[in-house]
């Protein structure tokens, strides 16, 4: 197996990026509107969408554009959510609060993809839909129930049975699924490049190489604290998600941190290509062990996985996602593995994004759960009314102060811990 060297531990799109260009770090004294610390899609989608209301903002970023999670993910952008339906947000929340939210997830994909027509971003965005598969007669009777629920809601849902699912994805075995027609893929690092030249064309001011070192009450705003300037705001936005480093301890503890690798093949022969995928969607099927899968503009094969534990885990677990590829695909050879990175996220408990209440003016958007796509996009918009002079108890997410979990120190880890068991359950399922 062969592999192609990412500069500094990037992604694969790092390296085929077309559009990267320096941003200069923050020297001296800055006064704004909104401060937002860090430059990955949610930061981004607010800066766009709030400067373009008139409103002064500032995006500092303590590396590059898009070298967090926002440019170390497979790029799949899925308007829903990670382990919950409709039906039970609404019984959780309220049908009020419920419906708000279910709508402000629906409507992200396709919010992404008018936003790249919009401002003519190249990020080799496809716009095909979303496909879930289903492994499991369990799991199908859940894909069925989604299908419904989400259709119910004038979303372009739609159940498959095996047949349709062999079609769309070219993989056998599978007893159905569903598809949501609204999502797709794209280029993540191209997407957040366009977002921040979109958002400088509009008046937004971006640093790169500015980390922030404090954040402090001043009289009636924030002072925010970089090596070599600061910079005064009315509000601040914490968008780092699970890279905020040690910016808020009590942040920290709200949710766990998931490694999660992804590897990029080198591109497939022209026989094999046409059987997967023929329409260019993504692919993220049931199983505990999740087993995603697309391909990019150059007909490379994307997948990813979680590792259990142990060292050598930066080795070891790309090959054993790459070996997994013949075994779910049915290639008869497997191209070799040109690219393998990873990047961490953010999970909360309870699999719902939330706006954390850091003080007043002060908040942190959080959480997506493997949805940062169309989700942090869709959440910069909401954002944007906030800083606008909409009550944050009036956004259609969860708002609320940082509620630690319960001896996290112990159970932080333990979306890996519990992987060997998932993936016996997905065998049981079988």
């Amino acid at each position: 197996m062969s592999s192609i060297a990412v500069p500094r531990g990037l992604s694969l799109w790092h390296a085929v990026g077309r559009n990267r260009r320096d941003r200069p770090a923050l020297e001296g004294a800055l006064d704004v509107d909104l401060a937002i610390v860090g430059g990955g899609f949610l930061g981004l989608s607010t800066a766009l969408h709030t400067v373009e209301k008139g409103v002064a903002v500032a995006v500092l970023e303590a590396e590059t554009i898009a070298w967090g999670a926002t440019g170390r993910n497979a790029g799949f952008v899925v308007p829903n959510f990670a382990k919950r339906d409709p039906d039970d947000i609404i019984a959780q929340l309220g049908p009020e609060r419920g419906e708000r939210l279910v709508d402000f997830a629906a409507g992200g994909a396709d919010l992404v993809f008018d936003l790249i027509k919009r401002h003519g971003i190249e990020c080799d965005a496809v716009q095909s839909g979303w496909i879930q598969p289903a492994h499991s007669p369990a799991a199908l009777e859940k894909t069925r129930s989604r299908a419904e629920q989400w259709a119910r809601r004038g979303r372009p849902a739609v159940a498959l049975d095996s047949q349709a699912a062999e079609e769309l994805t070219g993989v056998r075995g599978y007893l159905g699924g569903w598809m949501d027609r609204s999502g797709g893929v794209l280029n993540p690092v191209e997407y957040a490049r366009g977002l921040a030249d979109s958002a400088e064309k509009a008046g937004a001011r971006i640093f790169e190489y500015t980390r922030v070192k404090s954040i402090d009450r001043t009289g009636g705003g924030w002072a925010l604290k970089t090596a070599a300037g600061s910079v005064r705001a009315e509000k601040v936005l914490v968008a780092t998600n699970a890279y905020g480093g040690a910016l808020d301890c009590a942040l920290q503890r709200t949710y766990f941190p998931l490694k999660i690798f992804q590897i990029a093949t080198a591109p497939l022969p022209r026989e094999t290509r046409s059987r997967l995928l023929p329409g260019g969607q993504g692919v993220g099927d049931t199983r505990r062990n999740l087993f995603t899968f697309r391909f990019d503009s150059g007909n490379r094969l994307i997948t990813g996985g979680m590792h259990v534990f142990g060292p050598g885990a930066d080795t070891r677990v790309p090959r054993a996602i790459w070996r997994r590829l013949a075994k779910h695909l049915d290639l008869p050879e497997i191209p070799p593995l040109e690219y393998s990175w990873s990047g961490m996220a953010a999970v909360e408990p309870d699999f719902l994004p939330h706006l954390v209440d850091l003080g007043p003016g002060l908040i942190a958007g959080f959480a997506c759960n493997g949805r940062g796509i169309a989700m942090t996009t869709a959440m910069g918009k909401v954002l944007a009314d906030w800083v606008d002079r909409t009550k944050p108890q009036d956004l259609p997410l969860p708002f609320a102060p940082p509620s630690p979990i319960p001896f996290h120190s112990l159970v932080r880890h333990a979306p890996n811990m519990v992987l060997p068991w998932s993936m016996l359950r997905d065998r049981l399922d079988r």
